[in-house]
């Protein structure tokens, strides 16, 4: 009976160990956090500043950062 016993506690305690509420709860909020900015602007971010860099450019700047504006309002 001390076998059982002594096996079910060493059981309970190596699940413990290997699943921590602060690591569940860590877990949770970056998935949270990443759920959250899937449609957002951060995706979109690296577009915007390649139009901004490329508009700097005097002639053909405008012409250029268009369809990437046109990509940028897409992904948002």
């Amino acid at each position: 009976m001390a076998i059982q016993n002594r096996s079910s506690r060493r059981k309970d305690e190596i699940v413990s160990h290997f699943i921590q509420p602060s690591l569940v709860a860590r877990v949770f909020l970056a998935l949270a956090a990443a759920a959250s900015l899937t449609g957002c602007g951060v995706v979109a971010f690296p577009v915007r500043v390649s139009s901004a860099a490329v508009k700097i450019v005097p002639v053909a700047g405008d012409v250029v950062a268009y369809p990437l504006d046109k990509t940028a309002d897409v992904i948002d």
